[in-house]
């Protein structure tokens, strides 16, 4: 599923991933492939992101993102925002 996290500022990051996690404001859930539409706001925390492909942090790299597991598992930290699921894309508004 494709991917997007956007601040006012700048797009963080776009991508392909297989699963995300994120921070609710009830509690963290997560979204897998072909998951229901959603749309649900965010709290402060970090957004997981398992990628299909590897991700390679670079001087260049957004300071809010985080990799482990060689590139394949990355966490974006957020202030808060919102994300919504429709059609096996996701789009996330953070801060």
């Amino acid at each position: 599923m494709q991917l997007e996290i956007i601040t006012p500022e700048t797009l963080v990051f776009k991508g392909e991933a297989t699963a995300v996690q994120f921070p609710g404001l009830d509690g963290s859930f997560q979204v897998l492939n072909n998951h229901a539409p959603i749309i649900s706001g965010l709290s402060a925390g970090s957004i997981k992101v398992d990628l299909v492909e590897a991700f390679k942090v670079t001087s260049k790299t957004n300071p809010n993102i985080t990799a482990e597991n060689n590139g394949k598992v990355i966490h974006v930290a957020i202030k808060g925002g919102v994300v919504e699921m429709q059609n096996n894309k996701i789009i996330v508004l953070a801060e």
